[in-house]
Parts: C-alpha cells; sequence; structure tokens
C-alpha cells in the first residue's frame, strides 16, 4: 500500500471545494477549506477500513484555472 495519497482540488462552480483521490474512487466536497480537509480525512478512513492499509499522508494538490483577456 502507498504510503501516501493525493487529492485534486478544485474551486466548486456553485462555491466550496471539490475533491477527487487520484487512483482511487474517493470524492468528497465542502464549503471551506477547513471542511475540506475534515471531509477528505473522514473519506479517507472510510474507504481504508482498516487503519493499517490507509496511507499516512494526505496530500492536497490545488487546481485552479484563470482566464486572461486578451
Amino acid at each position: 500500500m502507498s504510503s501516501e495519497i493525493i487529492f485534486e482540488v478544485t474551486e466548486a462552480d456553485e462555491g466550496g471545494f471539490c475533491a477527487s483521490a487520484l487512483g482511487y474512487g474517493i470524492n468528497t466536497q465542502a464549503d471551506s477549506l477547513a471542511d475540506l480537509r475534515s471531509m477528505v480525512r473522514d473519506a479517507v478512513a472510510c474507504y481504508f477500513e482498516d487503519p493499517a492499509r490507509a496511507p499516512k499522508v494526505i496530500r492536497l494538490h490545488f487546481v485552479r484555472d484563470e482566464v486572461l483577456a486578451t
């Protein structure tokens, strides 16, 4: 088992944040960054029922699109 899991975090169109684990079927969302951190931890704990198999590090990779007018 990998010792790290990476979540891609994007801003939701309706506000808040969405997080998806790369390589795993784990997705969650929250209204604030503090809530997102808590939701991600909870989602990882639910996905890996055996704590010994769960990754030791959760990495949040923030993706932000910026559009510039020409």
